[in-house]
């Protein structure tokens, strides 16, 4: 049993299922935005990683090759392990790319397959799933968890055998409360995943059409996994849960982003806490507050005072003073004397002025309650940036409060 086989596919999407997370994603794919230090994709990959016998790691999305070849080679690099990026024609859904991309994630003939959306924040506890998985005996085991019955209905609400853990009734974002155990759109398959995906198939191809449209909204080719497999298997013994006793979240808005690089910082501190910054402003080092990242080429002044929740890419410059906290700090970025940042994610390239403040509520599901500068915007000196949204290339000499500047 030990030697069997696991591949992992992550469905990462396309330009357009990124709108939400304009103006970031206008030259970035989502799944390449930092979190935590770290490309959105890279914490479910090195989640991956940890699997025994995992043989390859496939993205599917429709996004162009060229968007993800220089991540895919060096995360393949970096994790001895070949990850590879696999470019839809155009969407399928989830069941359906896994089935359109069936010969090629199939290759190695592996025992079982995870399938994970990228826009999930967790812990990931593949390895636990997997181990479960393989106990129940079924054709799929997918990650749950409670949550308040207020939240419920915003995903897929499930009912589980308390005892066996066998799923017993999905429905995707029901109009009326079902159950508090939602999908964590964490998933291992075994094989037969792909003959229960064909049979949908051809229940479409064998449906007469007038029945079609009236129950499927959607192309003959497009099958989701939620309506099209989760929902007809459910009760009949085929599919079980493994329940989530950790963090999870879905990584819809930019502001939900800052939400989930705190959760990942947090967890490093328990995983990895060498990844994270120290310093108590002496010796020349900066006041480091909570959990805080980075990046070792990060030229930081040791009047800085930095955190909790804060990440900072490459090549930053932060100037004396200036004070950061719960803020995604982009690649290139200079922030110079006595300037504040405060719930905001700002953009690659941008430069926010001397005694300047850019900040934010911090209501994480607000659409104004996280300030975004997009890439390379200019924030001139004593100019107050409050609770807005500011697309690429623009310079703000005034000050501006709940506002999208175009």
């Amino acid at each position: 049993m030990s030697e069997e086989k696991v591949v992992a596919v992550i469905m990462v999407g396309g330009p357009t299922k990124g709108t939400r997370f304009r103006p970031l994603s206008f030259n970035t794919p989502k799944p390449l935005i930092p979190l935590a230090g770290q490309p959105m994709i890279h914490h479910p990959i090195s989640a991956c990683k940890k699997i025994s016998n995992l043989a390859q790691i496939f993205l599917i999305g429709f996004y162009e090759e060229r968007e993800f070849a220089l991540y895919v080679s060096s995360i393949s690099n970096e994790l001895k392990i070949p990850v590879r990026y696999l470019k839809e024609d155009k969407p399928h859904g989830s069941a359906g790319a896994l089935y359109y991309f069936r010969d090629r994630i199939m290759e190695e003939k592996p025992s079982n397959v995870f399938l994970l959306n990228c826009d999930v924040c967790c812990s990931f506890p593949l390895q636990g799933i997997l181990d479960a998985h393989r106990r129940y005996g079924g054709i799929g085991t997918m990650l749950v968890i409670k949550v308040s019955a207020e939240a419920a209905s915003q995903f897929g609400e499930l009912i589980a055998d308390p005892d066996t853990k066998e799923l017993l009734h999905y429905t995707e974002k029901p109009e009326t409360f079902v159950s508090d155990l939602i999908n964590c759109g964490v998933y291992v398959f075994t094989s037969d995943i792909f003959n229960a995906i064909e049979e949908v198939y051809s229940q479409i191809r064998d449906t007469s059409s007038n029945y079609q449209s009236a129950t499927r909204s959607v192309p003959a080719d497009f099958v989701r996994l939620d309506q099209d497999i989760l929902s007809p298997l459910a009760g009949k013994k085929q599919l079980y849960t493994y329940e989530n006793k950790d963090f999870w979240e879905q990584i819809k808005t930019p502001g939900k982003s800052l939400k989930c690089s705190a959760l990942y910082l947090s967890q490093f501190r328990q995983t990895s806490p060498h990844i994270l910054a120290s310093g108590d402003g002496t010796n020349r080092k900066p006041n480091i507050i909570g959990d805080v990242y980075i990046h070792p080429s990060v030229k930081l002044h040791p009047t800085a005072k930095i955190g909790p929740n804060v990440s900072i890419s490459a090549n930053v410059r932060v100037g004396p003073g200036v004070r950061l906290i719960s803020c995604i700090i982009l690649d290139d970025v200079e922030i110079k004397d006595n300037a504040v940042v405060i719930n905001s994610i700002i953009g690659w390239k941008s430069s926010i002025g001397r005694w300047s403040r850019v900040q934010a509520s911090g209501d994480y599901n607000e659409r104004l309650g996280i300030t975004i500068l997009g890439e390379a915007v200019t924030v001139e000196d004593e100019v107050a940036v409050i609770g807005s949204i500011v697309l690429q290339n623009k310079t703000l000499n005034v000050s501006v409060q709940d506002d999208i500047i175009l």
